[in-house]
């Protein structure tokens, strides 16, 4: 609201004073959002997101913004600022760059207890099953596992830019920054919305780990501005809003009703809401799902976990039997298969779109360590159902060397 009033014409200080005096809330609930409001200017003051005049210009403002912010850009969070400050501290040519932007907003949002505590039990059950081939005992094991917790990309960064930060933003106090993964998680394990729910065991909490994507979709779109978005990043947004969206278009859809009102009869609104957009409409979130689908193989195949593979591709005849031999074949060319930032890139994954038969074509290359990257993964990508499915349904048609 604050971003609203300083961008249109008028003193945005008469403005906010009469929004935040003039109204039935009781004087305690009016001196809050008072302070609350100075706090949010002073932290977009600092910034330099907005600048204060000395002079009011043409259209009576004295206080502007130095910055274009996309129309749908908002500080909805209480670290939103924060979180806008922090932006500064990262490597835009950093490999990494879309995730860690994605690490700095999760962790300014609430913690979906469910979820880290899944993949906390997951972490340590993992941790105890390499220290038993370890040959550690007991009692070091117990001790061991106190440091074993869910994945905190960015903690140490995100630590220290808040305590510097509410030196001079004391409000934030209230808030402490919570380094967390999920939706960074999810998007490196190339997993499924139920890959995702079956691999960390939350079946039965599936409405929270929706409402939390659906959550971190919102603070991607309206806390990250428009200038800061690489490419990358925008692949991984538009994969998340997808991803919501198939598996429950009413948590985005009443949102984006509320950002773009629209005049509609009820009958209308009814029938909008009903409808199920193919997931091939949206075709920047269904590259990255094909993307993804074919990299989550590469992360099996590099682990050699090839009765997973199996269970993946055994109806398009690559069974665990098919895969273990295709990989016996790479095992014996390298000694390993990359799954870095530069595996899962654009340059190792051709995708030839074949629409008069309503197939994408698509080769996925190892990374291998000589760079050759003669071996890898042919698929086709049925687009009727996947469409039918809400997902990239690949279909494996070979497996080795060019």
């Amino acid at each position: 609201m604050l971003l609203s009033v300083i961008a249109r014409p008028g003193n945005a200080f008469e403005a906010m004073r009469h929004l935040l005096e003039d109204n039935h809330e009781p004087r305690r609930a009016q001196l809050r959002h008072i302070r609350r409001a100075i706090a949010i200017y002073r932290s977009l003051l600092d910034g330099g997101v907005v600048e204060q005049l000395e002079k009011p210009d043409a259209e009576g403002r004295i206080v502007r913004l130095t910055v274009d912010l996309q129309q749908n850009f908002a500080l909805n969070q209480p670290l939103s600022t924060f979180a806008l400050a922090s932006f500064d501290l990262l490597d835009v040519e950093s490999p990494s760059y879309a995730l860690d932007m994605v690490s700095v907003v999760e962790s300014t949002l609430d913690d979906p207890r469910q979820i880290l505590a899944a993949q906390q039990n997951k972490a340590r059950g993992e941790a105890v099953g390499q220290m038993k081939a370890d040959g550690i005992e007991y009692e070091e094991r117990m001790e061991l596992l106190q440091d074993v917790t869910y994945p905190k990309p960015l903690s140490e960064l995100l630590w220290h830019a808040y305590e510097v930060y509410r030196t001079s933003h004391p409000w934030v106090g209230d808030h402490p920054v919570s380094p967390k993964s999920v939706v960074r998680d999810m998007y490196e394990r190339a997993m499924t919305f139920t890959e995702f729910t079956s691999h960390y065991e939350l079946a039965r909490t599936e409405g929270i780990v929706l409402r939390y994507l659906a959550g971190a979709y919102k603070a991607l779109e309206h806390t990250i501005p428009d200038d800061l978005k690489s490419e990358d990043l925008e692949d991984l947004t538009a994969w998340l809003g997808e991803l919501v969206r198939q598996v429950d278009s009413s948590l985005l859809d009443e949102w984006e009703q509320l950002a773009n009102p629209e005049v509609e009869t009820a009958e209308q609104a009814q029938e909008r809401a009903d409808e199920v957009k193919p997931v091939t409409a949206n075709a920047r979130a269904f590259r990255v799902l094909v993307r993804n689908a074919m990299f989550r193989r590469v992360e099996l195949a590099a682990l050699d976990r090839v009765r997973e593979l199996g269970e993946l591709d055994g109806g398009s005849g690559w069974d665990e039997d098919a895969w273990g031999e295709a990989m016996d074949g790479y095992w014996d060319a390298h000694e390993e298969l990359g799954t870095g930032p530069d595996a899962r890139g654009p340059k190792l994954l051709k995708i030839d779109e074949d629409r008069e038969h309503g197939l994408w074509r698509v080769w996925q290359a190892f990374a291998d360590p000589a760079g050759d990257h003669d071996w890898g993964i042919s698929a086709e990508v049925d687009l009727a159902a996947s469409d039918e499915e809400g997902r990239a349904v690949v279909r494996v048609t070979s497996v080795g060397q060019l």
